[in-house]
């Protein structure tokens, strides 16, 4: 893995990496206690706030320049993906009239679900909208439109531009 993007290590034995057992084990807790809306609220903002942290961690902020949707493609594929964070696979990403569209899959969020489930992937949708709003500078709202959970070849995001972000 990257320098850029490995942290340094937080725990010296087991290192910095954890069980999607254990973190859909907090997501499941927090939805009891709080519910299925403020959950997904927490998560989606924890999602942002962990995708804006980690453009920035790349040097991928404040560029000043115009960068080409291939370009963000392969950072965010890099930054998620198998050499980096593993939140998920990003297969593609296309523009459209309003703002973007993502194609994953292997979402931490949809992992060991069944078949079916209602489950979103909030805080991967959240994770990739904090990414591209760090890296192309536009405030963006995002809504989950397909799921492999639900007969989907991929957990898709959309992406509408809401304005440029605000510094």
């Amino acid at each position: 893995m990257d320098m850029a993007i490995a942290q340094n290590e937080l725990r010296q034995e087991l290192g910095d990496f954890s069980s999607i057992i254990c973190l859909k084990a907090i997501i499941t807790g927090v939805e009891e206690a709080l519910g299925d809306k403020a959950t997904a609220i927490a998560l989606i903002s924890a999602g942002r706030q962990r995708g804006r942290m980690l453009a920035e961690k790349l040097g991928l902020v404040d560029k000043g320049k115009e960068v080409s949707l291939a370009d963000v493609t392969q950072k965010v594929q890099y930054a998620l993906g198998k050499e980096g964070t593993r939140l998920c696979v990003v297969d593609k990403i296309i523009q459209e009239d309003e703002g973007y569209k993502v194609y994953t899959h292997e979402t931490v969020c949809s992992a060991g679900e069944p078949q079916g489930s209602s489950r979103q992937c909030t805080f991967t949708m959240g994770a990739i909208q904090g990414f591209l709003e760090a890296f192309l500078g536009k405030r963006l709202r995002g809504t989950q439109t397909e799921s492999t959970l639900r007969e989907g070849t991929h957990d898709v995001f959309e992406y509408k531009i809401l304005g440029a972000v605000q510094k």
